[in-house]
C-alpha cells in the first residue's frame, strides 16, 4: 500500500487527506461542497489534490469515503417511494409510535410525518409468539395479491418489519424471497437484516429509514463507485458507518441508514488516535465546520456509544458513536425574532451562496462574517490565500439585517452573534458531559473543523476546561480520521434471560452465532484472519426497567462466576449513570451484541522536530500583525499574526494571538498560553 486518501464531505467543504503509507507523509486539501452532487466536489478535489502533490491515480490503493447523503436525503425528504409489509393488525404503529414524550407539555408538538403513507402500508398474515412459535402460517396467496398492490403503485422501496421476527426471522424471510421474486426491480430490507432485537417501534422504524434510504445511497454509491473506477483508481471506496468503523460499498447499500453520522465519526476516530499519541485520555471533541457542530465525550480513550438516536424525529437503533449534532456552524444565519432577540441557525447559508463575504451572492450574515468583521479571521482571503473574501459585504450584511432590527453597533453585534452561537454550543456540550455525570475539569477540548479553533477558548472558558488541544490538520481533521478507522460490523441478539438460571454455555452459543454473523461479513471484506478481533457487550437491566446499559464482556465471563461478575459490573455502572445500585434487586439480561472487526493500515501522526532536531536557529516570530476585536478588551487589539507552518514542537507563545493555516484559523485571547506539542498539537492552557 502508497498511497491512502479520505475523503468527508460537509455542509460547506469537501476536505481531503492524502498518506503516504511508506514515508509517513500526510497531506491536506479543500474544496467546496457541491450539495446538488456531492461526487463533483470529490472527484474535483481528488484530481486537484493528486495533481498538486504529483501523485498518479493508479498509486491510490486506498480509499474511503464519509458521507452525509442519508441524512440530507432524510432531512430533505428527497428519500426513496417506499411501502412497508407489516403483520396483520399492525399497519398504523408508525403513527402511534411509542409512549416517549420528548416535550411532555407541548400540546402543540407535531410528529414527523410518516415515511409511508397508509396507502403504502400493507398486513401481511402471519403471526409468531414472543417465544419464536408460529401461530398463524404466513399466507403467501394474500401476500402476493397485496405485492401486486404495491407494483401498481410503482414503489421503490419495501419495508418488511413483522411481530417476533427478531426471534423468529422465517416469515420475513419468505417475504423477502416473494418481493424480490415478484418485484425484482423494488429494493428490499427486512427487519431481521437491519435490526435483529426487541422493541417493535424502534425496530420498524429503523427498517422504514433503510429502506427509504436504499435507493438512495444505492444510486449514490454506485455512481461514485463508477467514476473512481473510470479515473483510474484501481480499488473500490470504503464507507465510513456511525460506528466508527468502515464498510465495503457494497456492504454498505445493504444497510444505508447506518452512515447517518459517517462523517463526523471520523473526527472522533482521530482524536482517540491523538489521545492514544499524547497520553490525554479523557476528552471532548469538538467539531465546528460550516454547517452544524459535532460534540462528543471520550473516556479514558474510549468514545462512548449509544444504541439509539433520532434522526429528524425517527428512531434509528444500532450501535454508533454517541454524537451531539446541533445547527452551529461557520454558515449558521443570524436573524432576530419577534421579540426583538438575537438568534443564531439551525439555519444555514450552506456552500451555495454560503456567507456574505464569501462574494457568491449571500447578504444574510452569519457566524463567519461575524468573525470576519472582529478580523478574527483574515479579512481579505482564506484557504491559505487561495480564497478571496470581503469584510465590507459582511460588514452590510450584520448592518443591513441585525443593526437595523436590534439598534445595536456595529461591533455590538458581529461580538453578540459570536456570543449566541457560543451559548448553544456550551448547552450542547453539557450535554454530553455535565447531564451525564461527567465533570468538565477533567477533560481535555479537542478543537477542530474549520470554525472550532475560532470558537475553542470561549467555550473552555466558559465550561471550566483548563486546556484545549487543536492538533495539526484541525479543518480537515475528519478526513485524517477516516485513515484511522478499521473495518466494523455489528450484530445483535434479543434474549431476555435471568443471569441467575440461565446456563454459561446459552450465553456462549449466543455469541458462537454472533461471531459467525460477524464473521461472514469479515470473509466477504477479506480480511486476514490474523487481522481480526470480536468484541463483545451484554445490555442488562433491573428487571422491569426500560433501559440497559452495555457491559463488555470476554471469553473468561461465559462461566457461572464471570455472570456473576458481569452482574456486578451492571451494578458498578448504574451507580455510574444513575447514582444509585440496587445489589439485592433481580438484574436481567436483554441484548447480546458483537462488533467483528478488521484492522486496516492506519495514516501516519508523525512526531515534529524541535528547532534544534531541524537545524532551525532562529526563534519563533509573527508573520504579521492585525488589529482583532476583543471582547474582554471592548476594542481591537494589536494581534500578533502566526502561520502554523512556522511551529516545531516545543515553541511556546502568549495571547493575544491569531494562528492562520490553510484549514483553520485559532483565536488565542489574553493570558492564554499555547505550546506546540511533539506531535504538532497546539496546547492551550487556560
Amino acid at each position: 500500500m502508497k498511497y491512502m486518501v479520505g475523503v468527508d464531505v460537509g455542509g460547506t467543504f469537501t476536505d481531503f487527506t492524502l498518506s503516504n503509507v511508506e514515508t509517513g507523509q500526510v497531506l491536506n486539501y479543500k474544496v467546496r461542497s457541491t450539495p446538488v452532487d456531492p461526487s463533483l466536489a470529490i472527484m474535483q478535489g481528488i484530481q486537484e489534490m493528486l495533481a498538486q502533490f504529483g501523485v498518479a491515480y493508479s498509486e491510490v490503493d486506498f480509499l474511503v469515503h464519509g458521507t452525509t447523503v442519508a441524512t440530507n436525503a432524510l432531512i430533505e425528504r428527497k428519500g426513496a417511494k417506499t411501502a412497508l409489509v407489516v403483520t396483520e393488525g399492525f399497519r398504523d404503529l408508525l403513527e402511534i409510535r411509542d409512549q416517549t414524550r420528548p416535550s411532555l407539555y407541548n400540546l402543540q408538538m407535531e410528529k414527523p410525518e410518516p415515511l409511508v403513507p397508509v396507502s403504502l402500508r400493507v398486513e401481511a398474515r402471519e403471526r409468531c409468539l414472543q417465544d419464536g412459535s408460529v401461530f398463524l402460517p404466513l399466507d403467501e396467496a394474500d401476500l402476493r395479491e397485496k405485492l401486486e398492490h404495491l407494483k401498481r403503485e410503482r414503489v421503490d422501496s419495501i419495508a418488511i418489519c413483522f411481530l417476533f421476527s427478531f426471534v423468529n426471522p422465517e416469515h420475513e424471510k419468505r417475504a423477502a424471497e416473494l418481493v424480490r421474486e415478484m418485484f425484482p426491480q423494488a429494493y428490499v430490507t427486512a427487519s431481521n437484516e437491519v435490526v435483529a432485537e426487541f422493541r417493535e417501534y424502534p425496530r420498524m422504524s429503523t427498517t422504514v429509514l433503510n429502506a427509504y434510504l436504499g435507493p438512495v445511497m444505492k444510486r449514490y454509491l454506485s455512481n461514485f463507485l463508477n467514476t473512481v473506477k473510470e479515473v483510474g483508481i484501481p480499488v473500490d471506496p470504503y464507507i465510513t458507518q456511525s460506528n466508527g468503523g468502515t464498510l465495503s460499498i457494497h456492504e454498505t447499500i445493504k444497510n444505508p441508514v447506518r452512515t447517518a453520522i459517517s462523517g463526523p465519526s471520523g473526527g472522533v476516530m482521530a482524536a482517540v488516535r491523538l489521545g492514544e499519541l499524547t497520553g490525554y485520555r479523557n476528552m471532548i471533541t469538538f467539531d465546528m465546520g460550516g454547517t452544524s457542530a459535532d460534540i462528543s465525550l471520550i473516556e479514558n480513550g474510549i468514545p462512548l456509544t449509544s444504541v439509539e438516536r433520532k434522526i429528524d424525529g425517527w428512531p434509528a437503533r444500532f450501535p454508533m458513536l454517541d454524537i451531539i449534532t446541533i445547527g452551529a456552524g461557520g454558515g449558521s444565519l443570524a436573524w432576530v425574532d419577534a421579540g426583538g432577540a438575537l438568534k443564531m441557525g439551525p439555519q444555514s447559508a450552506g456552500a451555495d451562496p454560503g456567507p456574505a463575504c464569501y462574494m457568491n451572492g449571500g447578504t444574510r450574515p452569519t457566524v463567519t462574517d461575524a468573525n470576519i468583521v472582529m478580523q478574527r479571521i483574515n479579512p481579505e482571503r482564506i484557504l491559505g490565500g487561495k480564497m478571496q473574501v470581503s469584510r465590507p459585504l459582511a460588514v452590510q450584511a450584520i448592518e443591513e439585517h441585525v443593526c437595523r432590527r436590534t439598534g445595536l453597533g456595529l461591533m455590538d453585534a458581529a461580538n453578540g452573534m459570536i456570543d449566541v452561537v457560543n451559548a448553544n454550543m456550551v448547552r450542547a456540550i453539557r450535554v454530553v458531559s455535565v447531564e451525564r455525570g461527567y465533570d468538565p475539569q477533567d477533560f481535555t477540548l479537542v478543537a477542530f473543523g474549520g470554525a472550532g479553533p475560532l470558537h475553542a477558548v470561549d467555550l473552555a472558558r466558559e465550561l471550566g476546561i483548563p486546556r484545549v488541544m487543536v492538533p495539526p490538520s484541525a479543518g480537515t481533521l475528519c478526513s485524517l480520521g477516516l485513515l484511522q478507522t478499521d473495518i466494523r460490523t455489528d450484530h445483535v441478539c434479543s434474549r431476555l434471560l435471568n443471569p441467575v438460571k440461565v446456563t454459561p454455555d446459552e450465553v456462549r452459543n449466543i455469541f458462537i452465532e454472533l461471531k459467525t454473523q460477524g464473521k461472514a461479513v469479515l470473509d466477504k471484506e477479506n480480511v486476514a484472519e490474523h487481522d481480526r478481533k470480536y468484541l463483545m457487550w451484554v445490555e442488562a437491566r433491573y428487571r422491569r426497567q426500560n433501559y440497559e446499559l452495555m457491559i463488555p464482556v470476554d471469553e473468561a465471563d461465559f462461566t457461572r462466576e464471570g455472570l456473576k461478575d458481569i452482574c456486578a459490573r451492571f451494578h458498578a455502572e448504574h451507580k455510574k449513570t444513575y447514582g444509585y445500585a440496587r445489589p439485592a434487586a433481580e438484574v436481567e439480561f436483554v441484548n447480546f451484541r458483537l462488533a467483528a472487526v478488521g484492522e486496516l493500515p492506519k495514516a501516519v501522526i508523525s512526531l515534529q522536530p524541535s528547532r534544534t532536531e531541524a537545524g532551525v536557529a532562529t526563534a519563533l516570530s509573527a508573520r504579521s500583525f492585525r488589529p482583532v476585536y476583543f471582547k474582554s478588551q471592548n476594542d481591537f487589539v494589536n494581534c500578533a499574526i502566526y502561520n502554523r507552518q512556522d511551529f516545531y514542537a516545543g515553541d511556546r507563545f502568549s495571547g493575544p494571538a491569531i494562528v492562520e493555516q490553510m484549514d483553520a484559523t485559532t483565536v488565542i485571547p489574553l493570558d492564554v498560553e499555547c505550546l506546540v506539542d511533539n506531535y504538532g498539537n497546539l496546547i492551550l492552557t487556560i
